[in-house]
């Protein structure tokens, strides 16, 4: 398999590559050439399996440069029951009678959705820089979770260094606790005074440079990063076989959307014949992809206009993986895809209101809703009342998104992105009293924090990082 940029024709290479590579040349992100499918039957063939052979099944054409044995090996260390807590890995779990499910996913050590895959990158980092003798600077900006989650994976890899950015003072205290008290000899985390929008745009600025790229072996593991879409894409898979459905039968998803990552991937389980009916993005206030699948237009918003919600990793007014979508929804069209782009980073929107282009979105199966403060309050109450199941900020926006498009009879999955734990003042406003949380957090709040706080600025940054890696750090 090989790879294209989302804005040029030139191939990136195979899977390795765009591994360690992050973002392309040309500011795009990596595409496969093409999406394998299964066939009704072949889906059914893989039913039996357990969580790491599904994975297997399901990533192998897309990773053909490694041997297939290896492979094997790293996904069955990724998701074994001892890092998971749960022989099924992803448990899917019926809210009562209802048409309704949660897919577990925040089981994890961070006990985050991204720890799905941001174990696998882990695990699979390691391997590709001890084959080619590499090694590889993490720059990452988080919202919340991505932080935590890509940290606790590289805890300990000799060969890679983590430089994470977070938005200063945007994060819940337990997020913050997470990520800044671990004190590692190869974890940089990096308080930038603004919003997650802009931690992001310094990491396209940093990757934009390339000589400074290629000197530092800078590398992403953010959901721009191929690995994380594809490795999310089999909870997909997992979720819809644990439903015992004949076979063709739809299922519907709801997921809480931020950056765009996780719902594509689900869009890409849907591309490769899975029998997804609806794919909600679920909003917050911050509500720019609801509004792109209610109008046809992709506006952008500045920082300043990031509200800061009470669901905090998806306060995102630019959504990065949204890329991959609409390159798709443009017959993968690099020129039409880069002009685009073009006109996002000039700050004017994109209108596909009208084109064909808007015929295929109409047809994705994507849909988008929002939701408020009050709605995620009255969703964690309602959902703790009906079910005894205690959800964090971000999950109800998807339950409360996702029952508005519910269909009589069909399933709606939704997809469970954090542990209350991780928010408890919210969660407390809303049932009253303190969600539990896992024994080996607690206290967290209280532990030393360990991070420097930058301004936005990219030549800081650059310059911090070469200071770093200068002054002898591993990696």
């Amino acid at each position: 398999m090989k790879y294209v940029s989302t804005r040029g024709a030139a191939t990136l290479g195979r899977f390795s590559d765009v591994l360690l590579s992050g973002l392309a040349p040309d500011g795009g992100l990596a595409m496969p050439e093409f999406i394998p499918t299964f066939t009704p039957d072949e889906l059914e063939a893989l039913r039996p399996l357990p969580y790491p052979e599904l994975a297997l099944r399901i990533m192998r054409p897309f990773i053909d440069d490694l041997p297939e044995e290896a492979l094997r090996r790293l996904l069955h260390a990724t998701y074994h029951p001892d890092v998971f807590h749960s022989e099924a890995i992803t448990p899917l779990t019926r809210l009562g009678r209802t048409d309704l499910y949660l897919l577990e996913l925040s089981n994890g050590p961070s006990l985050a959705f991204k720890d799905v895959a941001m174990q696998f990158l882990g695990h699979i980092f390691e391997y590709v820089l001890e084959t080619r003798d590499q090694h590889l600077n993490i720059l990452g900006a988080t919202s919340g979770d991505t932080g935590s989650a890509a940290e606790y994976a590289m805890l300990g890899k000799a060969r890679v260094n983590v430089f994470m950015l977070s938005p200063h003072g945007r994060m819940s205290a337990f997020q913050q606790a997470q990520m800044y008290s671990l004190h590692e000899p190869n974890i940089f985390n990096l308080a930038v005074s603004g919003v997650f929008d802009d931690c992001q745009d310094l990491v396209k600025a940093v990757n934009a440079d390339a000589d400074f790229k290629a000197r530092y072996d800078i590398g992403a593991v953010n959901s721009i990063n191929w690995a994380r879409v594809l490795a999310q894409a089999v909870y997909y898979f997992k979720a819809y076989l644990a439903l015992n459905l004949p076979a063709g039968t739809e299922a519907d998803f709801s997921v809480p959307s931020g950056n765009f990552g996780n719902v594509f991937a689900g869009f890409l389980a849907r591309r490769m014949g899975l029998p997804i009916g609806q794919l909600v993005a679920a909003s917050n206030e911050n509500d720019v992809l609801h509004e792109f699948f209610q109008t046809g237009v992709y506006h952008v918003r500045p920082a300043a206009r990031v509200a800061v919600t009470s669901s905090p990793s998806m306060d995102i007014g630019k959504a990065s993986n949204f890329e991959r979508f609409l390159y798709l929804m443009a017959g993968q069209d690099p020129e039409q895809t880069h002009t685009w782009w073009q006109a996002v980073a000039e700050g004017r929107p994109v209108t596909v209101h009208g084109t064909s282009h808007w015929d295929a979105v109409q047809t994705s199966g994507l849909r988008g809703g929002r939701s408020t403060h009050a709605d995620r309050l009255a969703t964690i109450r309602r959902v703790d009342d009906a079910f005894g199941r205690l959800i964090d900020p971000h999950t109800a926006d998807g339950v409360f998104v996702g029952e508005q498009y519910a269909r009589p009879g069909v399933p709606m999955i939704c997809l469970e992105t954090a542990l209350p734990a991780k928010f408890e003042d919210t969660v407390r406003e809303a049932v009253g009293r303190t969600p539990e949380r896992p024994d080996r957090f607690h206290g967290i709040e209280q532990a030393e924090r360990f991070y420097q706080l930058l301004p936005n600025d990219a030549e800081t940054l650059k310059a911090f990082i070469a200071q770093k890696l200068r002054a002898g750090q591993p990696a």
